[in-house]
């Protein structure tokens, strides 16, 4: 029997409709991507369907094209959004300095080894959804002195990075997260270039494979640890446990000597990090795992608490048991923690922020910013936008309301794709979109309806 993997590239193709991938010789191909209403699957309580399993999984690809002149996001009455910046090299991660200065992480992974058929599908994949863009691995920074939302001063604070993506700042220390590395590096406040070599604070997991390859950074608020999400090495182990070593977790590194432990585990790709601000306590977005359906699994945003298990991979959302995994384990399956809040499926979480800032309207104040970076494998499409959770006692307390969209035109084209956020010292959100190589900033439309400065 012929195993010739074929990329079946047609018409419908370039149009950004559903394709498949099919195996030649046998004639199977998956193609039942069709999900029911997300909503349902957003909140405490989601509606989780019976798991399908596939041959060949289907693939529903928004395709990248690039924005339009004086096109932008949409954003809901009371709301404006312009491009803070513009022609980045795939920006990823947005860090704010003490003294507002913005900090533009541009990266993209490593070039992967190709062991199986399927990662030269997901290659192609990536490719056509402009996730394999070229990222120049550097850091820029962007100074608007006066406020007003345009940078008066854009330059490369580093250089010669190895895929970066998490920053972080504690005192007159700049950390780093490469994708095998945090790098520590000497600061000072309004410095504009930093020249000094970095040193390295320890190793993370990184190649040979690093299929999940962005590492989320979050320092303590008192300084003494840092908080590093890596991801897993394959969808749902498929390129064996042993490659899963210490990943599909959340460690917390000290920051005096480098040693670090597993805070939390069985997360898939925690790609976000953040200090919910009433409980002071530490908060995750994470992507699940895929091809068991068009409506599982929810990705989801949780409070992460110290020891805990989150399913990855032998049962998601608690106990729900994957049937792929072999052999399973129920000792740990017992003790999987159910998410706080599902995001719906699919959606691909890379960003998320705290909204601790007075510059946008009241309603915005108490809650969670998470970019949804979009869905490959379902229709109707999932995510391509900014959601905002409300908070209320240090939890969720309402459903996501959609904040920025439009990163999808009227053809289901990726016009855009939003990944990392970030509050500015105005208490505008910024998000880094690394399809249309922009960073935008939403701000109040009635700066007086707002009580913070301008």
């Amino acid at each position: 029997m012929m195993r010739v993997l074929k990329i079946v590239r047609s018409a419908k193709l370039r149009r950004g409709v559903a394709v498949c991938v099919a195996v030649a010789g046998l004639g199977l191909a998956g193609c039942d991507d069709n999900g029911g209403d997300p909503k349902s699957e957003i909140g405490a309580h989601p509606m989780l369907p019976a798991l399908q399993q596939y041959l060949l999984p289907p693939i529903r690809i928004a395709r990248a094209v690039a924005w339009g002149n004086d096109e932008a996001p949409t954003v809901p009455q009371g709301l404006q959004i312009h491009a803070l910046a513009t022609g980045f090299e795939h920006p990823r991660s947005l860090f704010v300095l003490p003294n507002g200065d913005v900090l533009v992480v541009e990266g993209n992974g490593p070039t992967a080894p190709i062991f199986r058929p399927k990662d030269l599908v997901t290659a192609w994949v990536e490719w056509l959804a402009g996730a394999r863009a070229k990222g120049a691995n550097r850091i820029t920074l962007l100074r608007d002195t006066n406020g007003d939302g345009v940078p008066e001063l854009r330059t490369v604070l580093l250089d010669h990075l190895n895929s970066p993506f998490g920053v972080a700042l504690v005192g007159n220390d700049l950390y780093v997260a490469n994708t095998d590395a945090i790098i520590r590096y000497p600061y000072q406040e309004g410095q504009t270039s930093i020249t000094a070599p970095g040193t390295k604070l320890t190793d993370l997991p990184g190649g040979p494979i690093d299929h999940h390859w962005t590492k989320a950074l979050l320092a303590r608020p008192d300084g003494s640890k840092l908080y590093v999400g890596v991801g897993s090495n394959s969808n749902i182990t498929e390129n064996g446990i042993g490659a899963e070593y210490e990943r599909a977790a959340i460690w917390e590194v000290d920051r005096a000597s480098g040693a670090h432990r597993i805070l939390a585990s069985g997360t898939r790709n925690p790609t976000g990090l953040a200090w919910e601000p009433e409980t002071r306590k530490l908060w995750a977005i994470v992507n699940e795992r895929d091809e068991i359906g068009p409506d599982l699994v929810p990705d989801y945003l949780t409070s992460v608490q110290d020891g805990g298990f989150y399913g990855w991979p032998y049962s998601y959302y608690g106990q729900h048991l994957d049937p792929r995994v072999q052999p399973q384990r129920p000792d740990l399956v017992a003790k999987a923690i159910v998410p706080d809040y599902a995001l719906s499926s699919h959606v691909a979480p890379l960003g998320v922020a705290m909204y601790t800032g007075s510059g946008l309207p009241a309603n915005y104040r108490s809650g969670a910013f998470v970019s949804e970076h979009g869905s490959w494998d379902r229709t109707p499409l999932n995510g391509y936008k900014v959601v905002f959770v409300p908070f209320s006692g240090g939890i969720p307390s309402g459903p996501a309301q959609d904040v920025v969209t439009g990163f999808l035109d009227a053809n289901n084209h990726a016009r855009g794709r939003p990944v990392g956020l970030a509050v500015d010292r105005t208490g505008g959100l910024l998000i880094a979109d690394d399809v249309g190589d922009t960073v935008w900033r939403v701000s109040s439309s009635n700066p007086h309806s707002a009580s913070g400065p301008h």
